[in-house]
């Protein structure tokens, strides 16, 4: 039976949790049936129909704008001759004291007006008719005026649903509305029958119950979905770097204006329609709106700049001129409706689960009401009365009919997927607070599995504060230390000293700023920032250099070149200057030249160059990053038509120390613990990058450290061969990282984990089955590729992520196993008594509280448990396992068994064994048993908590949801039975029989103890078929 179950969830409900195909998407929406709420249901599932209309709506769009933007502008002109727009200035934006209308403003980037820019004088022009300078930006005490005018940078988004809207959808259920309208049959009946107001009551009770089962779903429902916005919100908040004021700040991309100067750089998206200022070799991927995958040249011909493309290469600043809807890209963000993130695979499988025992649960309703008719229409004949019929046994049939659909709404668990989206809501929320952005929810059930995470060093694994820490130049290493100025380096050359500071302030994408406090600080990557401090440390000043200094060609650092390069103009001279720093050993290899003592280029000796070599690898082996500053002499500055790449002279080498972050160690062994291997990948010197994996315990005496350019020239048999014992990858390029990631998932079915920042990881973050991208140091282009962004950077923030993602699935099962029970005890004790004794010991509006324990009250305990230290230790949940376990079977039926057993003994031979006497003893007996089937569930959701261990009890007290939900359930129980019986059909117990009651509850915990004893046997050649022997939980009583 388990075995086809499995089979079924398996061929029907499987899909994959990134980039599922629509075919395993449709596939299992066909499946299932058997569905009380579709709208609910299927409320957090992707609308196909909607998807694959926005990818037309989109494709058309692409299509116009490409047309906007490729067709010749003769053509264009041809087009539009006669159609020329005038534009007029409004009083208020007059009286604004702005001089170009918003609309106007905006034509300029969007239909690519050359003509028109240059008569309002260019971007300078421009910028005047905006009242903004190009050097100062906009004055914050102005940004509401020009909010007003010239608009915000939303868009229009899809208004979200309100409280009643969930009420709505959740009184949408098909059981629920039957049982209103029996309800309100059962009430006429009962009026006409028992008078006024006795008759009522039945009928009342259910409709009280329907109302109570709608509120507690709604307003669970309502909260998951404000959890959802706040989170979506936090995804599209952006950090951008803007000039106001007169210096650089980051501002949200919500809080952009009009006028605004941004500062782009490799990676960034760019936030608003806008013109190019200056800048270097940028680049502008707009595949996004265009559908053109080859990249556009920024520059002062072609200076326009589109909202929602992205930075491929190079950097500069651009002017603000469109912001929100008036931009092309709120334009297409305003056509398409939203068709929903991909339902996770657990939410599918849940959905299968549903479908099983919804079909079950339907067949069992069917033929308990066929029973009870059967049964009532056989008694009714055999007295001879077939034909003699009254409104009493209109009523008596009314209620067997109400109790085969109860049957049914407590059969089909509509709230088995529900359950997940609730916790992974719930997971998501608080991964939050610990400094983790989930972008797509099936990364939290993913990273549950995960078994390897390939991370990156820098930022990550070490704090990403930097600081020169050693020199060496002129054939001297020195160490730095903060209380030290240029009398650092008074051995060396005043011209030496002079070439030093020339790199470092000319060869950087740093800014030196005043900041609020009037002192200087520096913008900029840690590297750079760590460089331009020690320059300052010297003395140097960068804004001197930057004024005498005329740049004339910039090669930004990335990844592939790991080196940045700049030409300048020497004043005076008529000749120019290449700078160029970047990865030691590649540095060094453009060298042929050495800077001596006297500050002059001498050439480089092999003893020389293997001496700074030994050096570089001394440095490294300290655990600091090497950089190599070298400049180049070059002629006339006309003839250069790109930087040169060899032919420099070493000036220096530089030491950085970055340290390793507090607590990474302990993560990392949490991790190893927990099944979990860790690796390094860097673009660091293979010595610094050893250190430092040391450091962190990632490094091992078994474990392989390779530098990139190895792994790369590797056959697939070497690379499978090395990978299992691989730790530490240096001088990596990101094709290696993708390698890796590919060979790891496909070749040794590993559920990768990989870390990323740069633009270039966009692919390993695609690849990896949970892509994790860098909150702070990461680029806008990693982020969208990611699924998991880390907001700290922090490895240890990546290990929470895991320990939250394993939590998500535990919790789950421990939900299913709840219900599965309650169902399978529900379903046999109703239909069993119906057959043997005509009725069923449960009434419509018992059942339905029953329902809500189960489901919507049930989901909130044991799907939002925290996660506890026991998970880190033991294996990871591996790919294709069964999903309901042989371990929760045992619970399921063991715990079922015991509950049928007692409640259908009370059931049969209650009043005898209770010594009940008196006309209510019959009545007085359904409550008892209706008592203790709810305390046997209360005490069944304690025993969930821990489907292996015997102390349930661990943590209990610290969760808060689980104590406020059994607290409200006792509490509310209570009231039901001594207070509500006219509506619930109860009658008041004495202190004997809740003593009672609570005590056949309580056994179910000495059950579970006896259960979590008896073996059970893990067949793992599935999992081997599937190349992974790692199951979901551990078994046996060695961890009871």
């Amino acid at each position: 039976m388990r075995e086809r179950i499995e089979e079924y969830l398996r061929k029907n409900f499987d899909v994959e949790p990134k980039r599922p195909s629509d075919d395993a998407l449709r596939r299992w929406r066909e499946a299932v049936s058997v569905v009380k709420n579709p709208r609910r249901r299927f409320r957090m599932v992707a609308d196909l129909a909607k998807r694959a209309e926005d990818d037309k709506k989109r494709k058309k769009l692409q299509e116009k704008i490409r047309v906007a933007l490729y067709v010749q502008k003769a053509a264009l002109q041809f087009i539009d001759a006669g159609k020329e727009v005038g534009y007029s200035l409004s009083k208020e934006v007059r009286d604004a004291g702005f001089g170009i209308s918003p609309d106007e403003l905006a034509s300029f980037v969007r239909s690519h007006d050359t003509k028109g820019l240059e008569a309002h004088g260019g971007v300078e022009g421009l910028a005047g008719d905006i009242s903004i300078s190009l050097k100062e930006g906009v004055v914050s005490s102005k940004i509401p005026v020009r909010q007003n005018i010239y608009g915000l940078n939303r868009f229009v988004e899809k208004p979200s649903k309100g409280f009643w809207m969930f009420v709505w959808e959740a009184i949408q259920d098909l059981t629920l509305i039957i049982l209103m309208v029996s309800a309100l049959v059962s009430i006429g009946v009962g009026i006409a029958t028992e008078g006024w107001p006795k008759g009522m009551y039945d009928g009342l009770g259910i409709i009280f119950s329907i109302f109570l089962v709608v509120m507690v779903t709604a307003i669970s429902d309502y909260k998951q979905s404000l959890q959802f916005k706040e989170l979506d919100k936090e995804k599209k908040d952006i950090k951008i770097q803007v000039t106001r004021d007169g210096r650089r700040q980051k501002v949200s991309i919500y809080d952009l204006v009009v006028g605004d100067i941004v500062h782009l750089s490799i990676g960034d998206q760019v936030p608003a329609d806008g013109l190019f200022i200056s800048g270097h070799s940028l680049q502008i991927d707009e595949s996004s709106l265009s559908g053109e995958s080859e990249p556009v040249d920024i520059n002062q011909e072609r200076p326009f700049i589109l909202a929602g493309t992205k930075v491929q290469d190079g950097s500069g600043k651009m002017l603000i001129t469109s912001v929100g809807m008036r931009t092309e890209w709120g334009r297409l963000m305003d056509t398409l409706s939203e068709g929903g993130d991909n339902e996770t695979p657990l939410q599918v499988k849940l959905n299968g689960v549903a479908t099983i025992i919804g079909k079950i649960g339907l067949a069992f309703a069917g033929l308990t009401f066929f029973v009870l008719a059967t049964r009532f229409l056989v008694n009714k004949g055999m007295h001879h009365r077939i034909t003699d019929w009254s409104m009493k046994d209109v009523s008596e049939l009314l209620n067997y009919f109400s109790t085969a659909v109860i049957i049914i709404v407590v059969a089909v668990p509509e709230g088995l997927p529900l359950a997940v989206t609730l916790s992974l809501a719930f997971a998501m929320k608080k991964l939050m607070s610990d400094k983790a952005l989930v972008r797509h929810l099936s990364a939290c059930e993913t990273m549950g599995s995960a078994n390897c995470i390939c991370t990156d060093k820098t930022g990550t694994l070490t704090t990403n504060h930097m600081v020169v820490n050693k020199i060496w130049i002129c054939d001297e290493a020195k160490t730095i230390t903060s209380a030290q100025n240029k009398d650092v380096l008074k051995s060396v050359s005043e011209k030496a000293y002079n070439l030093l500071l020339q790199s470092i302030f000319l060869n950087t994408s740093s800014e030196v700023v005043k900041g609020e406090n009037g002192k200087n600080s520096v913008i900029g990557s840690p590297t750079e920032t760590a460089i331009v401090e020690f320059g300052m440390l010297l003395g140097g000043d960068f804004n001197s250099f930057s004024e005498e200094y005329k740049i004339l060609m910039v090669e930004p650092f990335n990844s592939i070149r790991k080196k940045m390069s700049v030409l300048v103009a020497l004043p005076g001279s008529g000749r120019c200057r290449a700078f160029c720093k970047g990865a030691s050993e590649i540095n060094l290899g453009m060298c042929d030249k050495v800077v001596n003592t006297d500050g002059e280029a001498v050439p480089l000796s092999e003893e020389q160059r293997k001496n700074i070599s030994d050096v570089i690898n001394g440095f490294a082996c300290e655990a600091l990053r090497t950089l190599c500053i070298a400049f180049k002499d070059i002629g006339d500055p006309s003839s250069v038509k790109s930087i040169p790449e060899d032919g420099y002279t070493l000036i220096a080498v530089l030491g950085i120390k970055d340290p390793v972050r507090p607590g990474v160690r302990e993560a990392v062994k949490t991790c190893i613990d927990a099944g979990i291997t860790v690796r390094m990948v860097t673009g660091d010197n293979i010595n610094t990058a050893k250190a430092i994996a040391k450091e962190c315990g990632i490094l091992t005496k078994d474990g392989l450290a390779i530098e990139g350019p190895d792994f790369r020239k590797m056959s697939q048999q070497e690379m499978a061969e090395i990978i299992p014992k691989l730790q530490v990858m240096a001088r990596s390029l990101p094709l290696d990282k993708h390698t890796l990631v590919k060979q790891l998932r496909n070749v040794h079915r590993k559920v990768v984990a990989v870390t990323g920042d740069g633009t270039n990881d966009a692919p390993a973050l695609h690849e990896a089955d949970i892509g994790l991208a860098m909150g702070i140091a990461g680029t806008e282009v990693a982020k969208e590729n990611a699924d998991v962004i880390i907001m700290d950077d922090n490895f240890t923030s990546i290990v929470n992520v895991a320990r939250w993602g394993r939590s998500v699935y535990i919790n789950i099962q421990k939900f299913v196993q709840f219900q599965l029970t309650v169902n399978i005890v529900a379903l046999m004790l109703n239909f069993i008594s119906a057959c043997v004794s005509g009725s069923a010991p449960l009434t419509a509006v018992q059942m339905l509280w029953v329902n809500l324990i189960m489901d919507t009250l049930g989901a909130l305990a044991l799907a939002t448990e925290p996660p506890h230290d026991g998970l880190m230790r033991r294996p990871p949940v591996g790919r294709n396992v069964k999903f309901i376990t042989g371990i929760m079977w045992r619970n399921i039926i063991g715990q079922s068994i015991y509950q049928i057993v007692v409640l259908l003994v009370l059931n049969f031979c209650g009043i005898r064994l209770l010594k009940l006497t008196g006309p209510d003893a019959s009545s007085t007996l359904k409550t008892f048993i209706f008592n203790c089937f709810v305390f046997c569930q209360v005490f069944n959701e304690i025993n969930s908590r821990d489907m292996e261990k015997i102390n349930v009890f661990r943590g209990m007290f610290n969760s808060y949801i689980f104590m406020m939900v059994m607290i409200c359930t006792v509490v509310f129980q209570i009231v039901i039975i001594e207070f509500l019986g006219t509506f619930a059909q109860t009658v008041p117990l004495s202190w004997k029989l809740w003593s009672a009651s609570v005590l056949i509850g309580a056994v179910s915990l000495l059950v579970a103890v006896v259960l979590k004893c008896i073996p059970v046997s893990i067949r793992k050649q599935a999992a081997r078929d599937h190349g992974d022997i790692h199951e979901p939980l551990l078994h046996g009583p060695e961890l009871a």
